[in-house]
């Protein structure tokens, strides 16, 4: 069984629309596109080098796999020959041809899909980008390792990595990193439930009852 692996930018407030460029995605009036260009340094580099340093599988949702494809077939640095020997699946309800060789259309039927991607064999599924695909994957607990790069700026609008329906669980903190620039990479994996408590003792302490008894006499 392979693991999905999600590597994600987001801002302090949430916000992950558009990190590498102005016009990667401007939904909704989006204008800060290419808001994470200026946190890159040597060890953030050196971080994604080695999440791609084991044999993987790329799955992308449409927006990032059109971006991808009019990008790396056209170079030929160590990152684009590996994006484009790989399989890559491809999450799509509108597109009907991929132009990008190795690139596998999962139209239909997505979370049975993906979860018989899952149980076959080969490497691990990475996920870059594709807010709305990574929200099916967490809708239905498919995510097995998470990254999450927070950049230390806030920007007030734009799509957010945990939207509304998110499932309540927890996440276990596997390793922590921050760059030169103040990124925290942080990794997650999932966790169990959820298990709520409370700093108010349940039973009023035999302080409190005193001083409540002090209360109702006038003392």
């Amino acid at each position: 069984m392979r693991k999905i692996i999600v590597t994600t930018f987001m801002t302090m407030d949430g916000v992950l629309q558009s990190p590498g460029g102005p016009d990667e995605d401007r939904t909704g009036g989006f204008e800060w596109g290419g808001w994470q260009f200026t946190y890159a340094d040597a060890i953030s580099g050196q971080a994604i080098a080695k999440i791609m340093s084991e044999p993987f599988d790329l799955l992308l949702g449409r927006r990032t796999y059109e971006i991808f494809a009019a990008h790396w077939p056209y170079l030929d640095d160590e990152i684009a020959r590996k994006f484009n020997r790989t399989n890559k699946y491809v999450v799509s309800t509108t597109l009907e041809t991929l132009s990008w060789k190795n690139s596998t259309l999962i139209g239909s039927k997505v979370v049975d899909a993906l979860k018989a991607l899952k149980e076959e064999d080969g490497p691990d599924l990475l996920v870059h980008g594709s807010s709305r695909l990574v929200q099916t994957l967490f809708a239905n607990q498919l995510v097995d390792v998470l990254h999450i790069w927070t950049n230390p700026l806030t920007l007030g609008k734009g799509k957010r990595l945990f939207a509304e329906g998110t499932p309540v669980q927890e996440w276990t903190l596997a390793d922590a990193k921050i760059s030169t620039t103040g990124v925290i990479m942080a990794t997650y994996l999932p966790g169990g439930d959820v298990h709520p408590g409370s700093y108010v003792p349940l039973e009023p302490s035999q302080a409190e009852l005193e001083r409540r008894e002090k209360w109702k006499t006038g003392g």
